[in-house]
């Protein structure tokens, strides 16, 4: 995003204030570049600024980030909330920014939040603003869109003022701008409060304009609930049009009519509508919601449906348990309940199979935390049942979890957050990923994470070969960005397994390879030399590095490649590499720590503070016996900025207080290492 920036327009105006900033204890980083995109950027920047400048490291500080900067329009227009976060002293920094710039204000967000800028805007004496002030009615309307709570799952919103009301219906008058029109509907419908003659007329006019498409217009989520709500005939037919989209919708509005689109949604797998099915059979048919929940899990079963409904099932289950009271586990703070309650169905007998393994996977990373808040309880009754629901679990968590693995299909973030769960393979964890490989239906990102683990850890055969070849033409040449994973594109690594086993498709492959087109494999061709390694591969690689191209996974690809021709780890080829002039040192401290276990190489393109797969690395680096004082120093250098040490609320999977302190024991340990380096 390029942003013109003058005094006379917001962006100028918050830039010119930004600079005066700064005195005794307090600092502003610059504004941000595309480099500064997340929270534990800023705090790298403010490290690196104190280190060049000669600022105290406990001086407290103030940045925005790249994400924050979407608050600015092309134009420099402060189109929504600036959030400014900090680091240091909260005190300190609401001094130091003060009230903010001439005309716009600063509201803090607490100890826990960020700052929040915003234009002062003139509102009448009833609290409302010109309807042609769009940054009065943004303001207007995110404060009707605040619920009472974030709490409970359940939204409650305060009540309209006969004055707000009559300005919103306002809004909705002939004739229909469904540009505009969702978001004055939302703040009507979400107290019930949309006319029968409003929504009629803003179906008509989204029927009209989005057919076809109907999900297209965000306002629907307004409508549909009131078409619901009002009873109108059409309410059904857009419900079907709209599929498993609407799911929440019809929860909401429990019928007979409701919990047969509802089951035939999440019979496909649809993950809402398995949500919403449950709600709607809980309120109708069965209000034990244990039984509930066992009874459509055992459907699902029958039906086939995909693994991720019993994981959709078992979230509404929890949900319901803890919002109700008479059931609601005891705990001592409000997310135990939820952690409790998926640990105990990991062994609850009411409960099929299938639905007591996704507890027992959501159980994966939670029993410690559980563990952790028993120990709190100060009824000594309720801290012993906990204990001992969790040791329950402990008990059969090997045997409910045997077989399974992670959803292939979600968001990759989630795969790279248990990538440090396979630093080792049990022989049901090489069963699974072969099963996955041998499944035509799993797809691009599920082949690239199986087959990443099974050729590294050298459980890939000529079998998992073979599964795959007719599938590489048609589908594992398609573009696959692999960035931020700590897997490579599935072809490269099955063209570097199908070299190591001489078998007559790699010519295939690697003829494929040399073809100029399609552009996107060029800059990961290289990483194929890994296959079957030879020295003229290892000359083509080096060559590549020191000519200062892009580094997508080459310099890694080197050092495996090296320690494999030279029978050592790859830690001693990749400490020889410390202040070689041809290699960027920045680089090469990623792949020191990404190859600490050649067994699972860490394929990211670069530190990845939150990940406890780069913290424990970086652990066994900054301690291995063998490897020189400067590569120790790397190491140590990547623990101290790993988010454990000053974010660990950040590191996904969620750490308990036991890890925590434990790591920064570790840390205080090497104090005298952290000043020296």
């Amino acid at each position: 995003m390029v942003v013109l920036v003058g005094l006379k327009t917001d962006l100028g105006r918050i830039k010119a204030w930004w600079r005066t900033l700064g005195g005794d204890r307090f600092a502003v980083l610059p504004p941000p570049t595309r480099g500064r995109y997340t929270q534990s950027d800023g705090h790298e920047d403010a490290a690196e600024m104190f280190a060049t400048r000669g600022i105290a490291t406990d001086t407290s500080f103030a940045y925005w980030h790249w994400q924050s900067h979407d608050a600015f329009a092309r134009s420099g227009e402060l189109t929504g909330v600036l959030y400014l976060h900090w680091g240091g002293d909260h005190a300190t920094v609401a001094a130091g920014l003060g009230e903010g710039p001439p005309g716009y204000r600063i509201v803090s967000g607490g100890p826990q939040g960020a700052f929040q800028l915003d234009k002062v805007t003139a509102t009448d004496a009833d609290g409302l603003p010109d309807p042609e002030d769009t940054t009065g009615v943004r303001q207007f309307l995110a404060r009707l869109d605040e619920p009472r709570s974030r709490k409970t799952r359940a939204r409650e919103y305060d009540p309209l003022t006969a004055a707000e009301e009559r300005w919103l219906h306002d809004r909705l008058s002939d004739p229909v701008d469904l540009a505009a029109a969702d978001r004055f509907a939302a703040p009507l419908e979400h107290r019930r409060a949309l006319t029968p003659d409003e929504t009629a007329r803003l179906l008509s006019a989204w029927r009209e304009t989005y057919a076809g498409r109907l999900t297209a217009w965000r306002g629907w989520r307004s409508v549909l609930p009131a078409l619901l709500r009002q009873e109108h005939p059409e309410a059904w037919e857009v419900a079907a049009e709209l599929g498993a989209d609407a799911s929440h919708a019809l929860a909401a509005h429990p019928s007979p009519r409701s919990l047969e689109l509802l089951r035939a949604w999440a019979l496909t797998g649809e993950e809402a509508a398995v949500r919403g099915w449950f709600r709607a059979h809980h309120a109708l048919r069965e209000p034990d919601p244990v039984r509930a929940a066992a009874t459509l899990s055992e459907e699902l079963t029958a039906h086939a449906a995909p693994e991720t409904a019993q994981t959709g099932l078992l979230r509404a289950l929890r949900e319901a348990v803890t919002d109700e009271p008479g059931t609601r586990p005891l705990a001592p703070d409000a997310f135990s309940p939820l952690l409790l309650a998926t640990v105990r169905f990991a062994t609850d007998d009411r409960l099929p199979r299938p639905l007591r393994v996704a507890a027992a996977k959501a159980a994966a990373d939670t029993a410690g935390h559980v563990r952790e808040a028993a120990g709190r309880l100060t009824d000594a009754a309720e801290a012993a049942e906990a204990l001992a629901a969790v040791e329950r679990y402990e008990s059969a968590r090997d045997d409910l979890l045997a077989g399974t693995g992670p959803d292939l299909t979600g968001y990759e973030g989630g795969l790279g957050d248990v990538w440090h769960r396979y630093r080792t393979l049990t022989p049901s964890d090489v069963r699974w990923l072969r099963d996955r490989l041998a499944d035509p239906s799993t797809g691009l990102q599920g082949i690239a994470f199986c087959l990443e683990l099974l050729y590294a850890h050298g459980e890939a055969t000529e079998t998992e070969l073979l599964a795959l070849l007719p599938r590489w033409k048609k589908e594992l040449t398609k573009q696959y960005r692999t960035t931020y994973t700590e897997w490579r594109h599935p072809l490269v690594t099955l063209t570097c397994l199908a070299q190591d086993l001489g078998h007559p498709a790699a010519a295939d492959l690697l003829a494929w390879w040399a073809k100029p087109k399609p552009l996107w494999k060029e800059p990961v061709r290289l990483l194929t030399h890994l296959g079957a390694p030879d020295e003229a591969k290892a000359a083509e690689l080096w060559g590549f590095i020191v000519s200062g191209g892009h580094d997508t996974g080459h310099l890694m690809t080197w050092v495996l490649l090296r320690a494999r021709l030279d029978g050592v780890h790859p830690l001693h080829v990749a400490e020889k590499l410390i202040a070689e002039p041809s290699v960027r040192a920045y680089v090469l401290e990623h792949v020191l720590i990404g190859v600490a276990d050649p067994a699972q190489p860490l394929w990211h393109y670069a530190i990845d503070p939150r990940s406890h797969s780069w913290w424990h690395r970086a652990q066994e680096v900054a301690d291995h016996p063998g490897l020189s004082a400067e590569a120790r120093a790397i190491g140590m250098k990547a623990a101290r900025r790993h988010c454990v040490a000053r974010h660990p609320d950040q590191v996904r999977p969620a750490l308990t207080e036991g890890e925590v302190n434990a790591a920064h024991a570790w840390l205080e340990a090497r104090a005298d290492r952290t000043a020296a380096d």
